[in-house]
């Protein structure tokens, strides 16, 4: 590199704003820095305001307009963007694109062959008038196809077209943003230079950045185009959904970086070729682009299971040859407070999602203004080779025994493809866990939601957060430091954050006492924590199934095959809620018993050979009553309670004594009906946590249980008729000859009965009594209206609005069924994984 360009980038003011002046953010990928002036220093902070300082505030706004230094944009790494004509760039490539031309044929031709068959057309016998009105009639379909496909596309496309519009958009929501993060956003000074360094060969290389952040909020994307903004990065174009297209609000965004495309795809071929040619179009310009791993916004506070939508596309630009390479960078987001908990738990509980408009958005921003939030912090993956990635999977595939006869270096194969494709979602999950940073906020919600009594002392919290705080590091985990700042202070600084509707205090006593609040809220932020404890977490709730016992110490200890089995089982439950360490279970468990013993947690016993044969709490935990263990059986015991809801919920889908197996069920009513159960189960005292009747927990459990071939699901093609499933043959529960009854035995009790082992145990409660009886006659009942309905297809006396759907199948939704039952049991045996 010449001393010139490397000036242009190393030596810019990089990673601190305080007004004007910027200086370089202190490093510390985890300690904070040792010198008396290190500091973890935001990016951006302290935004000038006109009523405090009137003339600072008229000078920066003047340096926006006038585009003086950085704010100009000029100078960026990257492809050209903002400039005039841009979309109608872009368009012309999307509309030229190979793909695209050759689907709109292939579309035509199609129909062509439609109408020769209705007899639209002349015969084939016509000759010559044949071909003329056939030529004609194509001629006509290909131009109305690309109307249509030049509509979608300008809908569709970002459109980088002002450098006026963009610094101006910069200030105005650097003003939002910093005013509601009072504490700035933080980035680690390594991790951007890194980039930086990065995006300067991705440049000379014409190759794409694609950044893959996680999804938390709404500020997600926003936090990620101001660092670029800042940085002098190319700006990335923003995968997002059409439901944020209204009015004002959708084309400001999509002038700033968003590009929109529909929910659902359906069958509409053209749609999905348009996609497609446009992220061929933006990879093969070198032009950055961003998309959610997750997809949605994670209402639950941890990562959700990767989509794989927007990254089909991105691999098949690859595996195709039309793309050379592209370079991922994964990254994380992560809050001292969500500004959208609130309303997350709203809809977790059950009120539908409402749709977003701009008077909800003009009342947000103005009370956004007077929120004080704390801190935003900003972490990038090492950026690294898609091609790399591919080339490394192909070749580990290929050496590796399967049960399945697959050639692996056949990109074509849809089995290689989805191989491909899961591991890379899953790769990239794993990269932002690792880079991640755990907030003080979520570090007091984990200690608060994981201590058995009450409310805890200020003296107890600043102890528990202290040693949660090394357990995070020693995991290998980040924790966000604040300099020299006491830890005290820092506690005191979330408890602020968070607020009293989250953190109750009771004065008066002998010392200030915390308390949860809104339990149900606070978990999102304990949720945040839990991906570095879930080994410990399922080994501890796997000796719970003996400790639960109670009796002595000989009594509670478990034989290693014991524990072993229950942790592979509660692993396979749960394998669409956590992330594990791709080095197997035997491996992953061993390390992690032998953490557990390093820490005096349990004691081990082994026989000559060192191999394990007994686990128990150690003497020293029992003394300690059992704090540490107790805390890795309150991270998980919310989501063993919601895993076993559901199973319990499935029960009452048995069909109804003498009556067929031919109705299925909307799956949506299926999963409402079990968060119903689970709130009446809650107030009678059968739950221990709310959170188990979490909507998003149930779905996943519900995917699960597909997934395994418990249930049944079929999707019609038809937009407007919503899933349907019924409960498989071989599960279902019997019920009693005389009565009709559910009776507590067979397959699908077995499995609720060993999901119940690890439960946490009530105290007025013992699992096995309560669900033979009071629980399952609640979960038949509501099953049984379950069933009614989808027979009458009524809901609630009224006619589901414009989503009824068949109770039975037609004979194409039967043929689709047993299709997909195959593939799925076929997919169970690639993955070659446990099952449960």
């Amino acid at each position: 590199m010449a001393p010139d360009d490397r000036d242009r980038h190393d030596s810019a003011p990089d990673l601190r704003i305080l007004g004007d002046r910027i200086t370089l953010q202190p490093s510390g990928f985890v300690e904070p820095p040792k010198d008396k002036d290190g500091k973890d220093e935001a990016l951006m902070k302290n935004v000038a305001r006109f009523r405090s300082e009137p003339l600072r505030f008229l000078r920066d706004v003047s340096l926006y307009v006038s585009g003086t230094g950085w704010r100009a944009y000029d100078d960026v790494i990257g492809q050209p963007i903002f400039y005039s004509g841009f979309s109608e760039h872009i368009k012309t490539q999307v509309m030229s694109a190979t793909v695209l031309q050759t689907k709109i044929a292939q579309l035509a031709d199609l129909r062509i062959s439609v109408e020769e068959k209705q007899g639209l057309l002349p015969p084939p016998s016509a000759g010559r008038e044949h071909e003329i009105k056939k030529a004609k009639r194509r001629a006509e379909l290909v131009q109305g196809l690309q109307e249509v496909a030049e509509h979608l596309t300008d809908n569709m496309i970002c459109k980088f077209e002002s450098k006026t519009f963009i610094r101006g958009a910069y200030y105005l929501v650097t003003q939002l943003l910093l005013r509601a993060y009072h504490q700035g956003i933080h980035v680690s000074s390594e991790e951007v230079l890194r980039l930086r360094n990065v995006a300067e060969e991705a440049e000379k290389k014409k190759q794409s950045i694609i950044f893959l952040p996680c999804h938390r909020s709404h500020v997600d994307y926003v936090a990620q185009q101001l660092l670029c903004y800042r940085l002098g990065l190319a700006l990335p174009v923003v995968v997002a959904g059409d439901n944020l297209n209204f009015p004002l609000v959708g084309s400001f965004l999509q002038h700033a970086g968003a590009m929109y495309i529909r929910r659902s795809f359906g069958d509409d071929q053209l749609y999905t070729t348009l996609v497609q040619a446009y992220i061929d179009v933006l990879l093969q310009g070198g032009y950055n682009l961003e998309c959610f791993i997750e997809g949605g916004r994670s209402r639950t506070g941890k990562l959700l299971p990767p989509k794989f939508g927007i990254l089909s596309f991105v691999l098949d630009s690859l595996l195709s040859g039309r793309v050379e390479d592209a370079i991922i960078c994964p990254v994380s987001t992560q809050y001292d407070k969500v500004i959208e908990t609130e309303g997350y738990v709203t809809e977790l509980l059950g009120v539908p999602k409402k749709k977003e408009n701009l008077a909800d958005f003009l009342s947000g921003g103005s009370n956004v203004l007077s929120l004080r939030l704390g801190r935003v912090d900003v972490r990038f993956h090492e950026p690294w080779s898609l091609r790399g990635f591919i080339d490394d999977q192909i070749n580990r595939l290929s050496k590796v025994p399967s049960a399945v006869h697959v050639d692996w270096r056949d990109t074509k194969n849809q089995v290689v493809r989805q191989k491909l494709l899961r591991t890379l979602g899953y790769k990239v999950l794993a990269d932002i866990n690792n880079v991640s940073v755990v907030m003080p906020t979520a570090l007091i919600g984990t200690v608060l939601l994981t201590l058995r009594g009450r409310g805890v002392g200020r003296a107890e919290l600043i102890r528990r957060v202290e040693w949660l705080t090394e357990r995070v590091k020693a995991k290998g985990g980040r924790v966000a430091h604040f300099g020299n700042l006491p830890l005290s202070d820092v506690i005191e600084r979330g408890l602020e954050v968070l607020g009293k509707d989250l953190v109750g205090v009771v004065e008066g006593l002998a010392e200030p006492t915390y308390y949860a609040v809104d339990r149900f809220q606070l978990s999102f932020y304990r949720n945040m924590t839990i991906h570095l404890f879930i080994s410990e977490a399922l080994v501890a709730a796997a000796l719970y199934t003996k400790v639960k016992q109670g009796g002595g110490p000989a009594i509670q200890d478990i034989p290693y095959k014991e524990l072993h089995d229950q942790v592979l089982f509660l692993s396979s439950l749960f394998r669409g809620e956590f992330i594990y360490s791709g080095e197997g279970l035997q491996v992953n468990l061993e390390r992690t018993l032998t953490g557990l013993e390093v820490d005096n947690i349990v004691m081990i016993e082994r026989d000559e050979q060192r191999n394990i044969t007994k686990i128990g709490l150690s003497d020293a935990e029992r003394a300690a009553g059992r704090e540490n263990y107790d805390f890795y059986c309150f991270l998980i015991w919310p989501f063993i309670e919601a895993s076993w809801l559901a199973a319990v919920s499935l029960m009452g889908l048995t069909p109804p004594l003498g009556q067929k197996d031919d109705v299925w069920i909307q799956v949506s009513r299926a999963q409402g009906s079990a968060q119903f159960l689970g709130k009446t189960l809650y107030h009678q005292g059968d739950l221990s946590y709310f959170e188990a009747v979490n909507k998003e927990t149930l779905k996943n459990s519900y995917q699960r249980f597909e997934e395994e071939g418990m249930i049944q699901v079929v999707k019609s093609k038809d937009s407007r008729v919503p899933p349907r499933l019924r409960v498989s043959p071989e599960w279902r529960p019997s019920r009693d000859e005389i009565t009709g009854n559910l009776t507590a035995s067979g397959k699908l009790w077995d499995f609720t009965e060993k999901i119940a082992s690890s439960r946490r145990e009530g105290k007025n409660r013992r699992d096995g009594a309560t669900v033979s009886t009071r629980v399952i006659r609640l979960t038949d009942e509501l099953g049984q209206k379950l069933w009614e309905e989808a027979v009458k297809g009524v809901d609630g006396g009224k006619k589901a609005k414009g989503m009824n759907a068949p109770a039975r199948l037609s004979k194409e939704e039967e043929r689709v069924l047993e299709r997909s039952q195959r593939e799925k049991r076929k997919r169970r045996t690639l993955e070659n994984r446990a099952h449960l």
